[in-house]
């Protein structure tokens, strides 16, 4: 006895519609900002995370809130940073 009977209907395969319009096509400067940015080592992005939280705490420790509060919101995009560059590299620029 099957434990999922619905199991056969799960192995079809959804293919994506292609959509190729002049529309969602890139510009030529956001080509040029993706190759220059598949030069840039995905490591920087996540030591420069590391770096600003560990500035924030320092920040913190010294007394400094307003400095660290500031510093201490980097991380977050600049992991965002990484995962765009992690993406360019991965699917170039199209």
């Amino acid at each position: 006895m099957d434990v999922n009977p619905a199991a056969e209907e799960s192995e079809y395969v959804y293919l994506p519609a292609p959509v190729f319009r002049a529309e969602h096509g890139e510009s030529a400067i956001t080509r040029l900002v993706e190759q220059q940015a598949a030069k840039v080592p995905s490591d920087v992005f996540l030591f420069l995370a590391l770096g600003s939280m560990f500035a924030s705490l320092l920040f913190e420790l010294t007394g400094h809130r307003r400095r660290s509060r500031f510093v201490g919101l980097w991380p977050g995009p600049l992991l965002i940073l990484g995962v765009y560059n992690k993406l360019v590299k991965i699917f170039g620029a199209r």
